[in-house]
């Protein structure tokens, strides 16, 4: 599915976890094979797979987001911060690019078909698509290393003032774009599980990238001494960076290998490509293609004006790096409940669009927009009340100071809310996807992009250094709330007039409420007991987790008071 790539884009890349776009990318192969092969794994089986993902995602994540608190003690949130995380962003982005869009999207789904119809039980076909896909990412991983120096030029710009980060970003970029062919290796033996019903490897191997990295961030704080600038770091400290990053990328694509194998793949190189349904497979995929190159020009617009306040500030925390580290945080519960959601949700509605029961898809539709709520709501307003807070606890350690996790905090603040619409409109787009419509997808991205880079465009303009990533972030929230309501409008047209708008409103409502109520008690909470102690770190964690208790409990308290039963249908679909 398109979504497999997502159109958050932007903060898939820039959070540096691949456990959620896999998540995601097997999700709709979930929800593929059940398309194409006519038959989709018994409701047993299928909430078996859900569950394992959402447990592979969560643990991926948390070792993610301890690898992000690692990461930013050993560089900071600055300028120097700012050359590693610009140069790990670019190998995904150039993937996702050159196949990894299509490979969700379109060559997915021929999998599955091939196993059904083929006679050979589709390992030609197989073989055929694991050898392209590997060549294309063989010669363009070749081209983008060879061309690293214009890539980067993309995102950051090369003033002599700033010569040093940028040849810095370059030299790590070098070190880095390698791992493109190797998210191609995952990606490839990751979706020929799926099409085979194995799900598991693919969500559990992210986490062997974040302990590797884990180990090289904790080597990389404890054995060498912390640079703070640019200027500072030395050759081997880059290698180690570099070396490392790649080694966990290229860990996690060769450990599918054996389960692979186990389930019954052997590759042989095949380059008979003609003839075989591939090339219009690619010319399917246009929109999906689109759709990407949409995402990366906005992702790559944010990039160079954040990356351009890290320049203007470079010790200050209040750029490109800060909003990596709060969009990693902030995309934590849409994770978690878009995998668990989507691929149990999606196999019906494709099945219900095909039978033309269009009331059934609405039902399926609406109930997933609640349940999903019930998570979404009250951690937007959490991150709203708590941001700050939580910046101070996880991300002011070594290199990274308390003065400087502030602006990070309030990013996290800025992107709080906007997690509603985020997370409306990545289950909204589930109904085209239903209707085999890809098209509208891209136009959805085409205007939440537009709008994005826009509001992106006045903040760097008008706003000073200090606050102008602060406002981006809150431009991104911006434009994901325009686009819910442009995608519910065509939506509710495609449903023929309804979207079961009263009962979303009424439930959304409630949650709303119930959550505003309770974080302003529980950031009151907080704030009684700032200062309790004489350590900062420990009064941080104090306040914290009084206001956390506090809002929790109240939230639920008020929701059952207010009769929010979709709170009972957690933590899975029945």
């Amino acid at each position: 599915m398109v979504e497999g790539t997502r159109t958050d884009t932007h903060r898939r890349n820039t959070a540096g976890d691949s456990g959620g776009r896999e998540a995601d990318a097997a999700s709709g192969a979930v929800g593929q094979k059940e398309t194409d092969a006519g038959a989709g794994p018994a409701p047993g089986g299928l909430r078996r797979s859900s569950l394992l993902m959402a447990a592979g995602t969560v643990v991926s994540r948390a070792t993610g987001l301890f690898r992000g608190v690692l990461q930013a003690a050993a560089l900071g949130t600055g300028l120097l911060a700012t050359t590693y995380n610009t140069a790990n962003l670019v190998p995904m982005s150039l993937y996702t690019l050159l196949i990894g869009g299509a490979l969700n999207a379109v060559l997915v789904p021929q999998l599955v078909r091939a196993r059904v119809e083929h006679p050979d039980g589709g390992r030609a076909h197989e073989q055929r698509l694991v050898t392209l896909v590997l060549s294309v990412l063989g010669v363009g991983t070749l081209l983008a290393v060879w061309a690293a120096p214009e890539i980067v030029s993309l995102y950051t710009t090369d003033t002599p003032d700033h010569h040093a980060a940028y040849e810095l970003t370059v030299v790590f970029a070098r070190f880095l774009l390698p791992q493109i062919f190797f998210y191609g290796v995952y990606g490839i033996l990751g979706q020929v599980l799926n099409a085979r019903g194995k799900f598991g490897a693919m969500m559990w191997t992210p986490v062997l990238n974040n302990v590797v990295l884990i180990a090289m961030f904790g080597a990389y704080v404890g054995l060498l001494t912390v640079p703070e600038t640019v200027a500072e770091i030395t050759d081997a400290q880059v290698r180690l960076l570099g070396v490392g990053t790649t080694i966990g990328i290229a860990l996690q694509a060769l450990a599918l290998i054996p389960y692979a194998r186990e389930a019954g793949f052997r590759f042989r190189p095949r380059f008979d490509w003609r003839g075989t349904g591939l090339r219009k497979s690619a010319d399917a995929a246009r929109w999906t293609l689109l759709f990407v190159l949409v995402n990366l020009v906005s992702m790559t617009v944010v990039t160079h004006y954040a990356t351009a306040a890290d320049q203007e500030l470079p010790k200050a925390g209040v750029g490109f790096s800060s909003y990596t580290y709060a969009q990693n945080i902030w995309g934590l519960p849409q994770s978690i409940v878009t995998v668990s959601l989507i691929t149990a949700l999606l196999p019906r509605m494709t099945r219900a669009v095909a039978e033309r029961r269009l009331d059934d898809l609405r039902d399926d539709l609406s109930r997933a927009l609640r349940i999903s709520g019930t998570v979404i709501v009250p951690a937007a307003v959490f991150f709203v009340a708590f941001g700050p807070e939580m910046a101070q606890l996880l991300y002011a350690h070594g290199a990274a100071s308390a003065e400087s996790a502030v602006p990070l905090g309030q990013m996290l603040q800025a992107l709080g809310l906007g997690l509603i619409p985020f997370s409306a409109q990545s289950l909204l787009l589930r109904g085209f996807y239903a209707f085999e419509d890809t098209r509208t997808p891209f136009l959805m991205a085409a205007w939440i992009s537009g709008v994005n880079i826009a509001l992106a465009t006045a903040c760097h303009l008008l706003l000073p250094a200090r606050w102008a990533v602060v406002g981006m972030a809150a431009a991104y929230a911006v434009s994901y709330g325009v686009g819910l309501l442009a995608s519910a409008y065509l939506l509710r047209r495609r449903l023929e007039g309804r979207l079961d708008g009263h009962r979303l409103s009424r439930t959304y409502g409630k949650l709303t409420g119930a959550a505003l109520a309770a974080g302003a008690v529980g950031w009151a909470a907080a704030h009684a007991c700032a200062g309790a102690t004489g350590d900062a770190f420990w009064s941080t964690a104090l306040a914290l987790a009084a206001g956390a208790a506090t809002m929790a409990l109240l939230f639920l308290l008020l929701a059952r008071a207010l009769r929010i039963s979709e709170l009972r249908s957690l933590p899975g679909l029945r």
